[in-house]
């Protein structure tokens, strides 16, 4: 056990031999013994756990934790009482203390409510810290395009953006969908709450309800202690829910529930939890198909696709690629002290690309020619193989050279990238055409940046 706790107490016998025995568990401890030195100890280095005496000499121990509560609030208090003091014990944890426990505190009674009081603000702490880092900023000025495509679908999204409306976002791989729930939840009143993005095909079975719905202590082996979902991170914001035509009948169920009546239970566990989440879902797969298939079901679908938005590929988006790459140069030049630009000869080959692999094929086609290129120009020489139509790596940029053969690697996802566009962006299909497991062909499209 490890930890920071300030033991308030005026009874300086109680301070020291209690100290010692915390210390001998691993605990780190301050000590203060009046309400004042208190106050003065959490301001000056916040501890994990109080344990706070409700009879100080100085202010009554609810005062001093109405003043801890206001300053301090991630701070867990564990009051110390008399027998003849239960009731205001019971007062002071309506008022916001963690827990009480009497005096003579035994040792190990009292271990187990600070480990319950560490767990508590470990949670808290992860809360806020995934509150702040999930909330993304609003993406507009990344979210370019003038063909017309584009331009409906931009409009539908800023039109149901403000609403509660559960979202189905459709497209293929590469198209954008993940930016395009990033709109919704920026343009919307939760914009300040959290994103919260699951990747449905990355999960296993038996780790997606858990991931998604949280577990109770001992739900499995391996279940060491309760574990929120990530349906309770996103309380009050979005939650993203990518391929979700992956998902398993069993966790099917469990969404729908969610999706009627905002509540669902942990697995294990029997306490309806109700929590308040947008519900953005997408997927590059036909979900009619599913449907009629009794692979996917039709009450989750309506209710999901209660807005229908459908991103079109890049090849359907006349004038865009010029626009796009402009926009990711812009971005390298700033992001490593570049001053580049794309050639004409070098544009003409990004105009002329069928982008199986979309906004995101052209991304990492831009940044490697960026990269490659030591002049001001990319020219046609620092394109991926695929785009010059020569089946090779990039050249390499130094003068003289004969250029480089493509790697394993390289030629793996440029076969990947190819048969995705042949068959549409359906991962199902493309995964049968590779002889591989689509679990097998999600890992391998992450691994190559091939993800929206």
């Amino acid at each position: 056990m490890s930890g920071l706790v300030l033991l308030v107490d005026d009874d300086g016998t109680f301070r020291t031999v209690l100290s010692s025995e915390l210390e001998r568990i691993g605990l780190a401890v301050e000590r203060a013994g009046t309400g004042e030195e208190a106050i003065a100890a959490v301001a000056k280095r916040e501890p994990d756990v109080v344990l706070l005496d409700l009879e100080l000499p100085d202010r009554n121990g609810l005062d001093v934790l109405r003043v801890l509560r206001e300053t301090h609030p991630a701070a867990q208090v564990v009051m110390l009482t008399g027998h003849g003091s239960i009731d205001t014990a019971i007062e002071a944890i309506r008022r916001g203390a963690f827990d009480y426990v009497a005096k003579p505190c035994p040792l190990d009674e009292l271990e187990v409510r600070i480990q319950r009081a560490l767990e508590r603000r470990a949670l808290l702490t992860r809360t806020s810290l995934l509150e702040r880092a999930l909330t993304p900023s609003d993406p507009t000025g990344a979210f370019l395009g003038d063909s017309p495509a584009f331009a409906a679908a931009r409009e539908l999204l800023s039109r149901v953006a403000p609403s509660d409306s559960s979202v189905l976002i459709s497209g293929e791989t590469g198209s954008g969908k993940e930016m395009a729930a990033k709109l919704l939840h920026a343009r919307s009143p939760r914009h300040g709450r959290p994103f919260v993005v699951v990747e449905c095909a990355a999960l296993q079975e038996d780790l997606l309800q858990s991931e998604l719905f949280g577990h109770e202590r001992g739900a499995f082996t391996g279940a060491d202690r309760a574990k929120p979902g990530l349906f309770e991170v996103a309380n009050g914001g979005s939650i993203f829910l990518d391929e979700i035509g992956e998902v398993s009948p069993a966790a099917q169920v469990k969404l729908l529930r969610v999706l009627d009546a905002s509540t669902f239970r942990r697995v294990g566990g029997t306490a309806e939890l109700h929590v308040d989440v947008r519900v953005i879902a997408a997927t590059n797969r036909d979900l009619t198909a599913l449907v009629r298939q009794g692979l996917f079901r039709e009450d989750l679908y309506y209710r999901l696709r209660t807005i229908a938005v459908e991103m079109p590929p890049l090849r359907a988006r006349a004038g865009d690629v010029e626009l796009l790459a402009g926009h990711f140069v812009r971005r390298l030049n700033a992001r490593y002290g570049f001053e580049k630009r794309i050639g004409a000869e070098a544009m003409a080959l990004l105009h002329r690309h069928p982008w199986p692999g979309n906004v995101r094929e052209l991304l990492h086609a831009v940044e490697a020619a960026a990269i490659l290129c030591t002049g001001v120009e990319i020219l046609p020489a620092h394109l991926p193989g695929p785009i010059r139509g020569d089946g090779t790596t990039a050249a390499a940029p130094e003068p003289g050279s004969s250029g480089s053969l493509a790697s394993l690697a390289e030629l793996e996802r440029q076969h990947i990238e190819r048969v995705l566009g042949a068959c549409g962006g359906r991962r199902a299909q493309a995964a049968s055409t590779l002889g591989i497991s689509e679990r097998n062909l999600y890992r391998k499209l992450r691994e190559f940046g091939l993800l929206d």
